[in-house]
């Protein structure tokens, strides 16, 4: 074989790889082109979006304000290995529940400060 056809051999395996990524390209666009219209068909044939005067609106009071209230636990009964077990009915839907006492905790000087602070601690 001389460099000639080398050089021919060479160029039909470049002519084939473009050929192979023009064909996959357009595959390619052709699966995208038919997911775009089976998607169209599907929203035809869903229910209408709800009309402006269908959307929620706020109260007549006005929009619902945040609550600050200090919350304690609520501990669960204890039972003795004798006694009925708890049922899931018989728990409250929430771990914790309204304080006694709202007054909010106050810093007091010389008590702790936040974790990392590098304050004294209770001293």
């Amino acid at each position: 074989m001389n460099t000639a056809s080398y050089e021919l051999l060479a160029a039909s395996q470049q002519v084939l790889s473009l050929l192979a990524a023009f064909v996959g390209g357009l595959v390619i666009a052709g699966a995208l082109v038919w997911a775009v219209r089976v998607g169209m068909k599907v929203m035809d044939q869903e229910e209408p979006r709800p009309a402006p005067e269908d959307q929620p609106k706020l109260p007549e009071t006005g929009a619902v304000h945040e609550m600050r209230e200090m919350r304690e636990p609520d501990e669960i009964a204890k039972v003795s290995r004798d006694g009925e077990r708890l049922m899931p009915y018989q728990l409250r839907h929430a771990a914790t529940r309204t304080g006694k006492d709202q007054q909010r905790r106050r810093w007091l000087p010389g008590s702790s400060g936040g974790f990392g602070s590098g304050g004294p601690g209770h001293v």
